[in-house]
């Protein structure tokens, strides 16, 4: 491939999602001519039928609970009846009309990304890319895909997303057996919500329909929610799960699932069952490459069809990059627009740093939220653990869940990773997140003012109590 310096650098991207728009927009602002193509709308998944529309759905629950928790506070809520007595009203979920406003929100979300994309000059066709080797992207647009367009480019990004797996035995089909994709089609809330898998999408649904009111039983082939994440974190979890009163399956695999007409059965391995109204399946996802030119391109993919790429986004081939969650990074709405835009900046020359795992911020929107960064305790570090209960904010907020917990240089006392269990954790891992990434000590940390009260007090309580004490004890 060569370049003609004489025009502007030319970048396809095929994709819409978070690291599509993100590529998109970095190419634009740096002089590029950039078309990005997208088949179901700007946004993506993530926008359309994800990311922004399950956290909505989660809000929602959060404020039902809030509503539920008001009289922990002294908030009481009554009607009056014929007699002029009290009655305790009941909390009611119009779930139609919660996911007319989830869709509608989503919808909204896409729309203000395209117009910031047009206003940043991006050119958008919608319809269905496809690389023809490394030099051009044929997309097929018209109402059935029948016509053609052949896209010239020097730099091509790929950020087409996955979706969610399926299992042959528990086939989704959009009335009581469910993907994530599907559960906003839903016009009351179920029943009584088998959730197999609990993972980050399992947990956090699971959360969500607890909080609106259905029996929720999770079913986890693990010994723990959240395998993987912080072991205090995923007990904390648990416990609020047992006390909303889900019922919780660990090490049990679920090998079918059936519509029965007016349920499900679940048959798990060991030849028991599970009866509920509805099944979400949320047993992970794969990547949307098929059909996309890869290997003809000489692209190299994992035997799971994930794309390879190096720590700046770039494949096999020198000018095609991939972001998001099709390739072998973090499946991250944040890592793929971080490296969209990491990954226009290399292409077209400028500074970039390389992406690295220890200095993401991860949330999971469960109730508690539960959000991480940098190194978790099995690498090895001092560890400082303060219970939120003992936050003055906290407890005026009547919260009695969670926790924040630092992890330290046992020779410096550098910061390089926290976990913060708590509402709104996603906000409060933030100044955790700079101090990894600015390889703060629990010294310069503890000296930053937090207001008081506040959940934020917490951070700097634990890192001033880690002051003096040989890390290395």
């Amino acid at each position: 491939m060569t370049f003609d310096f004489e025009r502007k650098q030319r970048i396809a991207i095929i994709g819409g999602g978070p690291g599509g728009y993100e590529a998109a927009i970095a190419g634009a602002q740096l002089g590029a001519e950039v078309t990005l193509i997208e088949s179901t709308g700007v946004g993506g998944s993530a926008i359309l039928t994800d990311v922004v529309p399950s956290k909505t759905l989660i809000a929602t629950a959060d404020a039902a609970r809030s509503i539920g928790d008001a009289g922990d506070l002294g908030v009481q809520f009554y009607a009056r009846g014929e007699n002029g007595k009290p009655l305790k009203p009941e909390v009611a979920i119009n779930l139609l009309a919660v996911n007319k406003r989830i869709l509608a929100l989503a919808g909204q979300q896409s729309e203000d990304i395209r117009e910031q994309l047009l206003d940043a000059g991006v050119k958008i066709i919608s319809g269905h890319g496809r690389l023809e080797g490394d030099e051009a992207v044929v997309v097929s647009t018209g109402p059935k895909g029948t016509d053609f367009d052949r896209i010239e480019a020097d730099t091509f990004v790929i950020s087409v997303g996955a979706s969610p797996r399926e299992l042959p035995s528990a086939k989704p089909d959009g009335d009581r057996i469910l993907t994530w994709k599907q559960l906003y089609d839903l016009e009351s809330v179920p029943e009584s919500l088998i959730v197999v898998g609990s993972g980050v999408t399992g947990a956090e649904f699971a959360s969500a329909y607890m909080n609106l009111g259905s029996q929720v039983t999770l079913v986890s082939s693990r010994e723990q929610v959240l395998p993987g994440e912080d072991p205090d974190a995923a007990k904390v979890l648990e416990k609020v799960f047992r006390r909303g009163g889900m019922k919780l399956l660990a090490k049990s695999r679920a090998e079918k699932v059936v519509n029965t007409g007016d349920g499900v059965v679940v048959t798990l391995s060991d030849g028991s069952t599970v009866e509920g109204s509805h099944c979400l399946m949320a047993v992970g996802a794969v990547p949307n490459t098929k059909d996309l030119g890869l290997e003809t391109a000489g692209v190299q993919l994992a035997d799971s069809g994930h794309i390879m790429v190096n720590k700046v986004g770039r494949t096999s081939v020198p000018n095609i990059y991939a972001v998001g969650d099709c390739t072998n990074l973090v499946p991250l709405a944040s890592v793929a627009g971080m490296l969209g835009r990491t990954a226009v900046f290399h292409a077209m020359g400028d500074a970039v740093i390389p992406f690295s795992e220890r200095r993401i911020a991860s949330n999971i929107f469960t109730s508690p939220e539960i959000a991480t960064v940098g190194w978790t305790q099995e690498e090895g570090a001092a560890v400082y653990k303060l219970p939120l209960e003992a936050n003055a904010r906290a407890k005026m907020m009547g919260v009695k869940d969670g926790f924040v917990k630092l992890f330290a240089r046992e020779s410096s006392g550098t910061i390089i990773g926290g976990v913060v269990v708590a509402p709104k954790a996603s906000e409060l891992i933030f100044p955790i997140a700079i101090a990894v990434e600015r390889r703060l000590t629990v010294d310069q940390l503890g000296r930053v003012f937090a207001a008081y009260p506040s959940l934020t007090t917490s951070i700097t309580d634990a890192a001033r109590a880690m002051h003096g004490v040989d890390l290395r004890s």
